[in-house]
């Protein structure tokens, strides 16, 4: 055995942590697949054993052989004849096992290369199992690693003695990594299938944001204030509900910390990211109204059978409540568990058409023209018969695409409704 063998049993056990005894237990394995390789025949040998000394260097691979009557020898791999198990063991009987010392000469130094790669692919296989065994129990918690190299769109995280994967689709959009950068990451699952253990990351899943809360926000961890609902876009925006069954305890208040100090640290973790800390409530209008802030609703309707909550908003707070691409209700309605419909409040220009069709109901009667007529002119400006007399026959024409004699005649009907008579032009002298 070479010093690299030395090496690689040591670099395994204090870099990788794999007990000694199955380092070596590797190594054995892949001296007795390298002692078949080379010695022709020894495929058909059923029981082999490899002894390796690690402090001397020593390889030897023993046979164990089964004892036959002399001249019955019929697999020379598997049997050996009493007289020559005699000399290894004065009480042999026909039919015992013995186990023989069947090494090559210079078989360490020959064989090392073939044992090395399939001692490597033990060693790898041992290594999943411990990855398994370490972090099957660890999903749903935070890590820390480095990023070691890039696979297609996948990095690749150094944890250490692991190595995890952050796929493309868990990866945060505009978040770039370089080599050697440190980041922290969601245990989002330990697979064990396929290629073997691999330890899934993920920077984009809801549950990082809560992870996060839980280990900056002390009254979270200690159960004083829960966390009822997280709801993430990743990159852009992530709502999150908090409560407390202490009344003196301010839910929103903790999470954000003295003068803003713990979310900005989170914040800071999540590249920029925006984070709303609501105040959950059992009540769910309150409850809406908390997470569509900072938008004031004017009116909530509640429909409990199909989960949906209709509300309303001047024009103003439209697009504070929506948010940007719908952001904000749709994050409300995912944190809510119900569907939001955000609409404008249409109350105060119902009531504007309201009076704008009774003036023009009362105008046209005054005036004697039709509804249709008497709505244009109020949508004009011409509520009254006094605001109508003000209007030039030629604009009252073109408005109401009539005559300009008609128009004349509905102005004279203004003044006559006004006991007002129209001054008259002295002719020239």
């Amino acid at each position: 055995m070479t010093n690299d063998i030395v090496a690689l049993i040591e670099y395994y056990e204090k870099e990788k942590g794999i007990d000694r005894d199955r380092v070596v237990a590797a190594l054995e394995f892949a001296f007795i697949s390298a002692y078949r390789k080379m010695v022709p025949g020894a495929d058909a040998i059923e029981t082999l054993r490899a002894d390796v000394n690690t402090r001397k260097g020593e390889t030897r691979i023993f046979a164990v052989l089964t004892v036959v009557a002399d001249g019955c020898q019929t697999d020379k791999f598997n049997q050996v004849q009493l007289a020559v198990a005699l000399k290894k063991s004065p009480a042999a009987q026909p039919g015992d096992l013995l186990e023989f010392n069947v090494t090559p000469k210079d078989f360490g130094r020959i064989a090392v290369q073939t044992a090395k790669q399939t001692m490597m692919q033990r060693l790898r296989q041992a290594e999943k199992e411990m990855i398994y065994e370490e972090f099957k129990d660890r999903a749903g918690d935070i890590v820390s690693g480095t990023v070691r190299r890039f696979e297609r769109n996948d990095v690749m995280i150094d944890l250490g003695k692991f190595e995890g994967i952050l796929p493309n689709r868990e990866r945060v959009q505009g978040e770039d990594y370089n080599i050697g950068d440190r980041i922290r990451a969601y245990v989002l699952a330990v697979e064990n299938e396929g290629r073997g253990p691999e330890i899934i990351l993920s920077r984009s899943h809801p549950n990082f944001v809560r992870r996060l809360f839980e280990a900056e926000v002390n009254e979270i961890s200690d159960h004083t204030v829960e966390i009822r609902g997280v709801a993430r876009e990743a990159g852009f925006r992530t709502k999150i509900a908090v409560w407390s069954k202490d009344p003196k305890v301010d839910a929103v208040g903790a999470c954000v910390g003295m003068r803003g100090a713990r979310v900005k640290n989170i914040v800071r973790e999540l590249n920029n990211e925006k984070v709303d800390i609501i105040r959950w409530s059992e009540d769910p209008k309150e409850f809406v109204r908390e997470a569509l802030k900072p938008a004031d609703l004017k009116t909530i309707t509640i429909d409990e059978a199909a989960h949906v909550v209709h509300v309303t908003v001047t024009d103003e707070d439209l697009s504070k409540a929506i948010g940007r691409k719908g952001q904000n209700a749709r994050l409300s309605s995912r944190l809510m568990g119900w569907d939001i419909q955000v609409r404008r409040d249409e109350s105060k220009e119902e009531q504007f058409k309201e009076k704008i069709g009774g003036a023009a109901h009362t105008l046209g009667e005054q005036l004697g023209i039709s509804e249709a007529q008497a709505n244009t002119l109020t949508l004009a400006g011409g509520f009254t018969p006094e605001l109508v007399v003000d209007m030039p026959a030629a604009f009252i024409a073109e408005l109401l695409d009539i005559p300009e004699d008609d128009a004349e005649a509905l102005l004279s009907r203004a003044n006559a409704f006004l006991g007002i008579t129209p001054a008259t032009t002295p002719e020239p002298s």
